[in-house]
């Protein structure tokens, strides 16, 4: 495989303008494992296909800079004997450049919508493979397979095996493997991330690399690499294993932060840092998703809603407490900041892939309401604003009532030497006032709604 990826890096270099383009196998935003080891394998295995089109090529989904902060992902390429150098990053590879020349063709692994940012790229996809929420519209041009499957490795191995299963060496089987063992939890049914097929093909490889790693053993290396965030600064902890979310005026971030809320919280000028990190990146809100583990080994997760603006940061939690079924299960728990509010996450089975579809119908629903209410700068506050929410945002009952104490000003108009309101409203006596309430009232009582 390494020979197959630093090909990439040579095709990319001598990609122009008369060239036929490349095929790209993008993985998400978060650049996690899973996402990693499906853009590498699902590449490899198209790249054997005898009617390529475009040479099929690897992309991961962040700039290299920020790879170092996946200690997993770099550990299993040590641990399967290939180099970083040979791999592609989202800053290396200039996918609208591609797309306007007309030489880009996409395939989206372990996701399957592109963010705003890429939206024009959407034309190019041809092919998903994922197992998060479907949210693309269906199209008879690109096949979407999505299943609610652990890992998205599993889908791809299944693929491989159903349709090129040759293209499978102990260097491939190790990487879709370790893949599976770690986003299923070492495959215990009590983690809630296991299926049936994952478990298919875990054993699948077993029984045709018997030299892959034992599963145990496996498992806790994956996460001792993981979860070893020391030496790292609050940005870095952030960027880690992070997606990014935006809906009207708010963006936000998603975060996976591997430690526990409290000590995440005690981290020397935290606060300080959640605020230039939303400058940095351009980020109104950040959610804090924290995992721990007790001394039963058992999953310990709690959750944390970061903002400088009080509307923003109560709109997220309510719309996290309030989720459908209370799936979340979230106990409110003291918070050090008043900028953050924090949460036990009692569903410990509830991970990001359970929140993310929250937060997204939470921006539908809010740029849904701002559409109807006929004014969307209604939304746009200024992220440092402190103001409370019944001060800063319309209610929806009040949504279309036109504010009437000022009055427009006099139209313009030569033919017209002066208007009656000139001088202002006509002046009218608190007498006038009672009885025209009056009136109100009386027509009220007859109104259609009560009868």
């Amino acid at each position: 495989m390494e020979a197959y990826l630093r090909s990439c890096r040579d095709v990319l270099k001598g990609c122009s303008k008369n060239s036929p383009g490349l095929h790209v196998v993008l993985g998400n935003e978060a650049c996690d494992m899973d996402s990693m080891v499906s853009a590498l394998t699902f590449a490899y295995f198209l790249s054997k296909s005898l009617d390529c089109e475009k040479m099929p090529v690897p992309v991961l989904n962040i700039p290299r800079a920020e790879f170092p902060l996946r200690s997993d992902s770099s550990f299993l390429l040590r641990e399967s004997g290939l180099s970083q150098d040979c791999l592609l990053f989202r800053d290396e590879v200039d996918l609208h450049g591609l797309h306007k020349n007309k030489q880009l063709m996409l395939t989206l692994v372990d996701h399957n919508i592109l963010p705003s940012a890429d939206s024009e790229l959407e034309d190019a996809v041809v092919e998903v493979i994922d197992h998060h929420l479907l949210l693309r519209p269906t199209s008879p041009s690109c096949p979407v397979t999505v299943e609610p499957v652990g890992s998205c490795a599993t889908l791809v191995t299944e693929r491989i095996a159903q349709k090129a299963p040759e293209v499978l060496d102990q260097q491939v089987a190790q990487l879709l493997y370790s893949a599976i063992i770690r986003d299923c939890v070492n495959m215990a049914p009590e983690a809630g991330q296991v299926t049936p097929k994952d478990s298919q093909y875990a054993v699948y490889l077993e029984n045709r690399f018997p030299k892959l790693p034992q599963r145990g053993a496996l498992f806790q290396s994956l996460q001792n690499a993981k979860f070893d965030v020391s030496g790292l600064t609050t940005e870095q902890m952030l960027l880690k294993d992070m997606k990014a979310v935006s809906g009207g005026d708010l963006k936000l971030a998603v975060s996976v932060i591997y430690m526990s809320l409290e000590a995440f919280l005690q981290r020397r000028g935290l606060q300080q840092d959640l605020c230039e990190f939303c400058h940095n990146h351009k980020y109104n809100l950040v959610v804090c998703m924290t995992i721990s583990f007790n001394d039963n080994k058992e999953p310990f997760r709690q959750l944390a809603v970061y903002s400088s603006s009080t509307v923003y940061r109560e709109e997220m939690s309510r719309a996290l407490e309030k989720a459908k079924n209370n799936i979340l299960d979230l106990k409110p728990m003291s918070s050090p900041y008043p900028d953050v509010k924090a949460f036990i996450h009692c569903n410990t089975l509830a991970s990001r892939k359970t929140v993310m579809p929250i937060i997204t119908d939470f921006l539908k629903e809010r740029e849904k309401k701002a559409y109807q209410s006929g004014n969307i700068e209604d939304l746009e506050l200024d992220d440092d604003s402190n103001q409370d929410q019944s001060e800063s945002q319309q209610c929806p009952e009040d949504a279309g009532i036109e504010d009437d104490t000022q009055f427009p000003p006099t139209p313009m108009n030569s033919l017209v030497e002066g208007c009656p309101l000139d001088n202002g409203l006509p002046k009218i006596s608190p007498e006038v006032l009672v009885e025209k309430v009056s009136k109100i009232a009386s027509m009220e009582d007859t109104s259609p709604e009560d009868q």
